[in-house]
């Protein structure tokens, strides 16, 4: 059984104009801190982000934490002129070597937050509790507080979060789509899924919903051509899941993608 240390960081006021904050340990060899591009977008966004320092056998979890992993949870309550922010989480690395499947991220890691500014004088306030896994798992609370500030843009910093967002699915755009329908097998609990492997990996397919108690395993192959297994893990009942929208998320020869879908019962697929 693993064992759960809580450690809580004090709050960390970056200097003014700087672009990022001063360095706050979680843990012992593991610390974190809020970064900042200095970049306002057109539409007015701006990007800043958590940057978590850790070995390379650290692990911390991704939107859809897994069996085990703890969920990452973010806020900017307190934060001025910022109207809305989005995490943008990069794809994850699968993680079952103990048995268990995880989503997460290995060693030094940077989790994006597009944010959307409407106020002269900006400042964010970032509140964070994340998972931080080694031989023991440990629930870490950090908060950041920091001024926005345009006047100059920090080169550094705006690259560092633009590789992490290389790494972050977008939309799938083109037609037409490599995921069809998503069909729920009654029997089993499964998902169906049908995809053109000659335009996505099928073994990177993830799906995730907004219950996060709802997992399903890594993808398997089926008999019928063109169509991808995941099975349920994580529920013990399937009642209700029809219907409810799902992300699947995926790796292409351009990057990682994603679509969402809605379950359907098998009597209603339909391509």
């Amino acid at each position: 059984m693993r064992s759960f240390v809580f450690i809580a960081a004090t709050l960390a006021v970056a200097p003014s104009l700087a672009a990022e904050s001063a360095w706050q340990e979680l843990m012992p060899g593991v610390r974190a801190r809020l970064v900042t591009s200095d970049v306002l977008n057109p539409d007015g966004t701006t990007l800043a982000g958590i940057q978590i320092e850790m070995p390379q056998n650290y692990k911390t979890y991704w939107k859809t934490p897994g069996q085990t992993g703890i969920p990452t949870q973010i806020d900017l309550k307190g934060s001025q002129g910022v109207d809305g922010y989005e995490i943008r989480w990069p794809y994850p690395v699968v993680d079952n070597a103990a048995g268990y499947l995880d989503y997460v991220y290995f060693g030094p890691t940077v989790l994006p937050l597009q944010l959307k500014v409407t106020g002269d004088k900006a400042s964010v306030v970032v509140s964070a509790l994340m998972g931080i896994c080694s031989d023991i798992c440990t629930p870490a609370k950090a908060s950041f507080a920091m001024p926005l500030s345009f006047a100059k843009a920090d080169a550094g910093e705006n690259l560092r979060l633009r590789q992490a967002l290389a790494n972050t699915p977008m939309p799938w755009q083109q037609n037409p789509e490599p995921v069809g329908d998503v069909v729920l097998d009654q029997a089993s609990g499964d998902l169906r899924i049908r995809v053109d492997d000659t335009r996505l990996d099928p073994a990177s397919l993830i799906a995730s919903f907004e219950d996060a108690s709802l997992i399903f395993g890594m993808p398997q192959k089926s008999p019928e051509p063109g169509i991808v297994v995941l099975p349920s893990l994580g529920t013990d009942s399937i009642e209700g899941l029809e219907g409810q929208p799902v992300q699947l998320t995926f790796m292409t020869d351009m990057g990682p993608f994603e679509v969402s879908r809605r379950v359907l019962p098998q009597a209603a697929s339909t391509r």
